[in-house]
């Protein structure tokens, strides 16, 4: 675990590596694509000549003996969830960790959102549900998250429940919210449980992966270990029919995500930003 000073540093650098994304892109595309709730009650107020007489609140009317019609407001306070896979998987990466990039890419999200006025909160998992910060505003919310995300990055553990995650946010989440789920999506058998938590929220998959996971390299005799399950494997990478038969298979992998959100009308987005 980084102590607070570490993550502290961190959390700086970051904020100043996305602040021009955030001023000069995210920010109005983030406003325009993601829309509130819809409009909200404001106030009531009297009368005035050119209001829409099918504004009328009846019962103030009736009540004051003046005519008050109600005033509404559109809302645009929104949800955000972010529901980031902290599992042992993530801590592979040929240049830096997936586990670095997911935090990086949750944190200027998070940013973007609190710049919005939005309420933000996380639920970060593996086989189990690791951390659950409920939706809050300010500063303090997108702090908080933020170092979770960064702690949590320098410690990925355990295997993928991805289902079960996805379960964890349509119990305790009941507001419609937008959901940003941060995942490499090592796990099986999650469709139906996005299906359910999609009929409610707006879901925006981020894919998180690494360019060595398309294309194994020619090193001759490797050791590979699965860092969710530990099983080792002695794989001859100067054969390239076992290249040819790696880089195909993380091809359809990867097309297996995109059709397995698209069936669950879930949006994907890219994790590079």
């Amino acid at each position: 675990m980084l102590d607070t000073a570490t993550l502290m540093k961190q959390v700086g650098r970051i904020k100043i590596l996305t602040s021009r994304l955030i001023d000069e892109r995210l920010s109005g595309d983030y406003h325009s694509m993601f829309k509130g709730q819809g409009i909200e009650f404001d106030e009531v107020r009297p009368y005035e000549p050119g209001d829409d007489v099918r504004s009328i609140d009846w019962n103030v009317t009736a009540r004051t003996g003046h005519p008050h019609v109600k005033r509404f407001s559109e809302e645009r306070e929104l949800t955000v969830i972010f529901l980031v896979d902290v599992s042992g998987s993530h801590a592979f990466g040929s240049v830096r960790s997936k586990a670095e990039l997911a935090a990086e890419i949750t944190c200027l999200l998070a940013l973007t959102a609190i710049r919005n006025q939005d309420k933000i909160g996380l639920v970060l998992f593996s086989d189990r549900v690791v951390k659950y910060l409920p939706p809050r505003k300010g500063r303090t919310a997108v702090m908080r998250l933020v170092r979770e995300v960064l702690a949590a990055s320098e410690e990925t553990r355990d295997r993928t429940d991805l289902a079960g995650a996805l379960r964890f946010l349509s119990q305790i989440q009941k507001r419609k919210a937008v959901v940003f789920l941060v995942s490499d999506f090592q796990a099986a058998g999650y469709e139906p449980a996005l299906r359910v938590l999609s009929r409610r929220h707006d879901i925006i998959a981020c894919d998180i992966s690494d360019p060595a996971e398309f294309a194994l390299p020619n090193l001759g005799l490797v050791e590979l270990q699965d860092p969710e399950t530990g099983e080792l494997l002695l794989a001859d990478t100067s054969s390239p029919a076992l290249r040819r038969a790696f880089a195909e298979n993380a091809a359809a992998a990867a097309g297996t995500i995109v059709s397995r959100s698209a069936s669950s009308q879930a949006a994907l987005k890219p994790a590079s930003i």
